[in-house]
């Protein structure tokens, strides 16, 4: 019996050559009629021939030429990866951190519009001022999930 690759590749193979029958636009005028999930109903086959690496199948539908399609969807590399940090929004209110003394700098950011926080003993001022003076080194906190995070002056 071919192993699950051989069997894979001699399909892909397959598809390749009979592919120019089929339209190769981005605007297919197949309809999906239904995805499946491995071990439903339809897919037990497949999920025999494909084991783990089947993410769903799919019935696609071209009413032109009067065909249904089962399609599968295979994972076929697994590797480690590491996602890109939450950007900030540019509105978010960060804390700074100004010593006693930099008169020029605390200046320069409440020219920008920065208020002081007396329970945080800290400034605050939009990211995108922070990003403007170049002070990002300077921030206190930075929120945990910047997309949930609350601006507290977009309420008032």
């Amino acid at each position: 019996m071919p192993s699950c690759n051989q069997g894979l590749l001699a399909s892909r193979e397959l598809r390749m050559a009979t592919s120019h029958d089929r339209p190769t636009n981005s605007k297919s005028p197949f309809q999906i009629g239904r995805k499946l999930k491995p071990g439903q109903p339809g897919t037990k086959k497949l999920l025999r021939e494909y084991g783990d690496d089947l993410v769903c199948v799919r019935y696609r539908y071209d009413a032109a030429q009067k065909r249904r399609m089962k399609t599968v969807e295979l994972i076929i590399e697994e590797a480690s990866w590491k996602p890109r940090p939450a950007k900030i929004p540019l509105h978010q209110i960060m804390h700074l951190r100004v010593k006693y003394g930099e008169v020029a700098l605390g200046k320069q950011v409440r020219a920008a519009g920065g208020k002081w926080n007396r329970e945080k003993q800290a400034w605050e001022l939009p990211y995108q001022e922070v990003l403007k003076l170049g002070l990002s080194e300077r921030i206190v906190e930075r929120p945990a999930n910047p997309q949930t995070a609350r601006n507290e002056y977009e309420t008032a």
